[in-house]
């Protein structure tokens, strides 16, 4: 398996539809795919509200992604389905593509996170998409990390239960040792979280590992030499997602070619920096971020030099790689 093919897999559901873009070059799917991707109107705004990056070196500027998971029950499966106060978003991940364009950064935002949404006083993270859709939700992680977003996509829960089927099976790899998992028996993995011992922050590592273990089984079946199962997993990933207007099929293809050089030493996972739970004033549970922690990681992050703020700071951020999950 290639450099590039190994760092892939470790990704996630955006790198997932880069990947099989690229492959479809060779394919002849080209307007196939383009036909269904379905587009988020003026979900990123055109001029940014964003703090620029303060990037130092190289040629290409690092490129943010916000992505969202919806869940079925809420979206019915069409994640383009929003209405004000009907959904809330599961999984939220800010992902950067670094300016060389040798490394990713995914870094989850649990759903719980107490912060402000503009014009909406304090809330859960996750109800700045009820509110105001993917523009508010963009504004309020703008605001909260001071990084400038740049793609917004979400995907819809239905897309990895359908194509962990299509893959005959994932093997989640757990405290308790790798576990195989259909489709549905890893939705409810996901969804489980009240009798985890860290609750909502062990949920989201299993979020991750879900994907990762997605990823890992394509490849393992060499799913991307074959124009049948492609077309299949892309189908069944396009029907359940949406991006922004500015992500076609020949914008995916250009970014996927760039991270040719791309290698699995260069794919981090991390969740956004906390200190705990607590509740709030009106009773909800909530979970307090770690500001300046989150500061100083995301000062890392504009400069686009994750990499080597993990390394000498790695015991102050939670990674996928610093745990069992539970």
């Amino acid at each position: 398996m290639s450099g590039t093919k190994k760092a892939l897999i470790a990704v996630g559901a955006l790198l997932l539809v880069l990947v099989v873009a690229v492959a479809a070059i060779g394919l002849g799917i080209r307007h196939s795919i383009n036909s269904q991707i379905r587009h988020v109107p003026s979900a990123v705004p055109s001029t940014s509200t964003g703090p620029q990056s303060e990037q130092s070196g190289g040629d290409t500027e690092q490129m943010n992604f916000l992505v969202l998971g919806s869940d079925s029950r809420l979206s019915g499966g069409d994640p383009t389905d929003w209405e004000y106060g009907a959904q809330r978003s599961d999984v939220m991940m800010l992902i950067q593509i670094t300016g060389d364009r040798t490394g990713v950064n995914v870094m989850s935002i649990p759903r719980d996170s107490w912060v402000p949404i503009p014009d909406h006083g304090t809330a859960k993270i996750n109800a700045a998409f009820s509110y105001g859709g993917a523009p508010l939700t963009i504004q309020t992680v703008q605001q909260l990390t001071g990084v400038t977003i740049d793609h917004f996509a979400v995907v819809d829960f239905t897309s990895f239960q359908e194509i962990t089927d299509e893959l005959g099976g994932v093997t989640i790899n757990t405290a308790d040792g790798p576990q195989q998992m259909d489709g549905d028996q890893a939705l409810k993995f996901v969804r489980e979280r009240y009798s985890l011992p860290s609750g909502d922050f062990d949920r989201v590592r299993r979020q991750q590992a879900w994907i990762q273990a997605i990823m890992s089984r394509m490849f393992d079946k060499d799913v991307l030499t074959s124009p049948t199962q492609l077309s299949s997993l892309v189908s069944i990933l396009l029907e359940h997602s949406a991006v922004d207007e500015d992500l076609d099929f020949d914008s995916l293809v250009s970014l996927g070619l760039s991270l040719r050089d791309l290698d699995s030493q260069g794919v981090r996972f991390m969740t956004a920096p906390y200190t705990g739970t607590s509740t709030s004033d009106d009773g909800q549970s909530i979970v307090l971020l770690d500001d300046a922690r989150l500061a100083e990681l995301m000062g890392a992050w504009r400069q686009d030099d994750v990499g080597d703020y993990l390394a000498s700071h790695g015991g102050l951020v939670q990674t996928l790689e610093s745990g069992p999950v539970y």
